[in-house]
């Protein structure tokens, strides 16, 4: 399948694997570009830009296809040191780069010189015009339904979709509820060149985090989700666990008054006692209410020769079929 996403990338299928927080290892993201898609490192679960550096190189070990590194830009006091990690992507060979959070300006014109293909993660139609506007080549659009940080205008993606479609230049891809091939079919025809999951791709074999985590998602349905941190307006979108519903306790009670320090132990540093020890009540973890289309723990080659087949069954077969 050739879309504007599959041309910008050099990848042969228009699926890209989401930056995930101790789930982007390069495991993960080789396995997805192995199988055609584009396999994403997150860069802030390595440390240091030195660490990144290594698992860039881990990643190159184990596939030839393009690949790329998500960066999230932070609201920080003690800021990551950004040119380290973007020295380590350059030196890297890297040539795609996810950001998302606070608006990527200031590092485009490096990337660019470099030949870093940039997409960028956005929640609303005006984000990504101010994306598009100060260069990126792509945009990713996420939907009300996302798993981790959905913004807070609550649009899901049958409505910010086709809006995207009406305003964009850039080609863009869809994220958030994206699951199978009946997904892709309807964001193409809802104006995407592609689209992005998460959720999904922490259920594979390849996913480097504990068994209980995939079978957590497996179990799951799409009622099973709740929004925290609304009254902060850091809205995130977890998995229900005992730590959400202490979370959500302590919201209601506090109300107004709420502060982050008041939740700091249900969201801070919580992700490597879930992704990596299996402890399921530690804290609260992203997760999309697509967990109610996930089924089963596939390999990421099975996924998304999957997710094709059923994509070129529906719109040769089913949609053409209502065609004529």
């Amino acid at each position: 399948m050739k879309t504007r996403i599959t041309e910008l990338f050099g990848i042969q299928h228009p699926i890209i694997q989401g930056g995930m927080h101790y789930v982007g290892l390069a495991e993960l993201a080789a396995a997805v570009s192995n199988a055609g898609g584009l396999g994403i490192i997150t860069g802030l679960t390595q440390k240091t830009p030195e660490l990144l550096a290594k698992e860039i190189a881990r990643c190159r070990e184990m596939t030839d296809k393009p690949f790329g590194v998500n960066l999230t830009f932070l609201p920080t006091v003690s800021s990551p040191d950004y040119p380290g990690y973007i020295q380590a992507i350059i030196e890297g060979g890297v040539k795609a780069v996810e950001t998302a959070g606070n608006n990527p300006q200031k590092w485009l014109p490096v990337l660019k010189e470099h030949g870093i293909k940039v997409i960028h993660k956005c929640t609303s139609v005006r984000h990504a015009l101010k994306a598009e506007a100060i260069g990126c080549d792509a945009v990713s659009v996420d939907g009300f339904e996302c798993g981790g940080h959905p913004g807070e205008d609550d649009v899901p993606n049958f409505i910010l979709l086709p809006r995207a479609a009406e305003e964009l230049k850039i080609p863009f891809v869809a994220s958030g509820g994206m699951a199978d091939g009946r997904s892709l079919v309807a964001a193409l025809a809802l104006g995407a060149e592609g689209m992005n999951m998460g959720t999904r791709f922490i259920a594979t074999k390849e996913a480097p985090v504990h068994e209980k985590v995939k079978q957590a998602i497996v179990a799951a349905s799409e009622l099973d989700t709740r929004l925290v941190m609304r009254p902060l307006r850091n809205t995130e979108r977890v998995l229900n666990n005992a730590a959400v519903e202490r979370l959500l306790a302590k919201e209601k009670s506090l109300g107004a008054e709420l502060k982050f320090e008041d939740i700091i132990e249900e969201v801070a540093g919580v992700y490597p006692r879930i992704m990596q020890n299996g402890d399921m009540d530690a804290g609260a973890w992203s997760c999309g209410m697509v967990a109610g289309l996930i089924h089963d723990v596939p390999s990421c080659q099975e996924l998304i020769d999957r997710i094709m087949w059923e994509a070129d069954q529906l719109i040769r077969q089913r949609l053409a079929g209502m065609a004529g």
